[in-house]
């Protein structure tokens, strides 16, 4: 089972600090967003901001649980590609690459946007479309 509410909580972090990083010009933010989405694909116990759900806003009432029978794999796969791109950004950045940058965290923004709005999760599509999915079940 996975919780799609800790998803879309996911997905609203990202989107929001990674436009916030953009309105302020806050490059360390672009960073911070980078090292939550990467630590919570390798340590997915330690995702920030899928703990802030399950700690603070769903013991509030203020986010309900919507449990659906799916595969997590895909979704960390998709977390970790978010990750590794918003990580380029802030490398872009530091580097003085501004628009490559912006336009990075621009695609993640754009792409979490799809996925919360819409229900069209990209990095799930890839990994499916790479064969992942099957070798899981072998």
């Amino acid at each position: 089972m996975v919780d799609h509410a800790a998803l879309r909580v996911n997905q609203s972090f990202i989107i929001g600090l990674l436009a916030l990083a953009f309105v302020l010009d806050w490059v360390w933010l672009v960073g911070f967003v980078a090292l939550v989405m990467l630590l919570g694909t390798a340590v997915p116990q330690a995702a920030l901001f899928k703990r802030i759900y399950r700690h603070i806003l769903r013991p509030a009432g203020l986010v309900k649980p919507d449990p659906v029978q799916d595969n997590p794999a895909p979704h960390q796969f998709a977390q970790g590609m978010g990750g590794v791109v918003v990580l380029l950004a802030t490398l872009a950045l530091w580097l003085g690459f501004a628009i490559v940058g912006w336009a990075l965290a621009g695609i993640v923004i754009f792409l979490a946007a799809l996925n919360l709005f819409v229900g069209f999760c990209a990095g799930c599509f890839i990994y499916y479309q790479l064969g992942l999915g099957s070798r899981v079940a072998e």
